[in-house]
C-alpha cells in the first residue's frame, strides 16, 4: 500500500524588506501623532507606543491606551 500523497502546495518564504518595522520605529521615537483607521471604519488617533509582530500599542491623551492588532488595521497615517 503507498503512503498517501499530500496535494499541498510547498509555502514559499515571504519577502520581508523590513519597511514596516522601520517606519513603526520611526513614529515611535520621534512620538509623531496618527489616525489608525481599522477594517471596521472606527479611526483611532494617538501615538504608536510599541509595536509587536501582530499588534501596535496607541497612547491617546484622556483616553485610554488601545493595543490594535495588525490584522484589524486597514491603514494608519500620520496626523496633521
Amino acid at each position: 500500500m503507498k503512503p498517501p500523497v499530500s496535494k499541498a502546495k510547498p509555502v514559499r518564504p515571504v519577502e520581508q524588506t523590513f519597511e514596516e518595522t522601520r517606519y513603526l520605529k520611526y513614529l515611535i521615537e520621534r512620538k509623531i501623532p496618527v489616525c489608525v483607521k481599522l477594517v471596521d471604519n472606527e479611526l483611532v488617533s494617538g501615538t504608536v507606543e510599541y509595536y509587536d509582530q501582530r499588534f501596535i500599542r496607541i497612547t491617546r491623551k484622556d483616553e485610554p491606551n488601545l493595543f490594535i492588532f495588525k490584522h484589524d488595521i486597514k491603514y494608519l497615517y500620520e496626523a496633521a
